[in-house]
């Protein structure tokens, strides 16, 4: 059985600001660090084999401080950038709405492209590491795309908010991937 813990990055300045990041490579504010932390602190209650990260800042320092406390090998997959919002990248809610009231971004990844990338770099993972536990740091739509393709729409995109430095598990059993629990926070402060 391949288990995935799925942690989303710390926060940063723009999601205090309700801004969207996509792929503008944003870091981590100073509250972000500490909740990368205690990600590391309860995740290093089980053994893991690797950690993967996005290899976008919020992502990767996340990664590289949950790696401080858990001494397993961090490597970098472009498979789980964030979605590109285009030119709503930067913007609140409020302007976007305003901007684009059709919720239609221009210059956006397709969803379909996010989708096929993500279930390849899934793929990729439960090919390298079968029966492996795997710490997944990436960012809220790629969590929430996942997590809406193995529960079939249940939970996920457009359904799920999932909190900064959130945990999330699915798991490979019988030759398909499951939702253990997701949006978990109990472990902030």
């Amino acid at each position: 059985m391949t288990f995935i813990c799925l942690v989303r990055h710390g926060e940063t300045d723009w999601n205090v600001l309700g801004k969207l990041q996509g792929t503008t490579d944003i870091p981590l504010n100073n509250r972000g660090k500490k909740q990368a932390e205690e990600c590391g602190a309860i995740l290093r209650e089980s053994q893991w084999d690797v950690i993967i990260t996005s290899p976008l800042k919020r992502a990767k320092q996340s990664a590289e401080i949950i790696q401080q406390k858990i001494n397993v090998p961090l490597i970098e997959m472009e498979e789980f950038k964030e979605r590109n919002f285009g030119d709503a990248e930067g913007m609140t809610l409020k302007e976007r709405r305003e901007s684009f009231p059709d919720k239609k971004y221009p210059n956006q990844e397709e969803r379909i492209s996010f989708q096929h990338r993500l279930k390849a770099g899934i793929r990729k993972i439960n090919q390298k590491y079968p029966n492996g536990k795997i710490i997944l740091v990436a960012h809220g739509a790629v969590i929430n795309a996942i997590l809406s393709s193995i529960s079939e729409g249940e939970i996920g995109s457009g359904k799920t908010v999932l909190k900064n430095a959130c945990l999330s598990n699915i798991y490979f059993k019988e030759n398909k991937w499951w939702v253990q629990d997701y949006n978990l926070i109990d472990h902030l402060s």
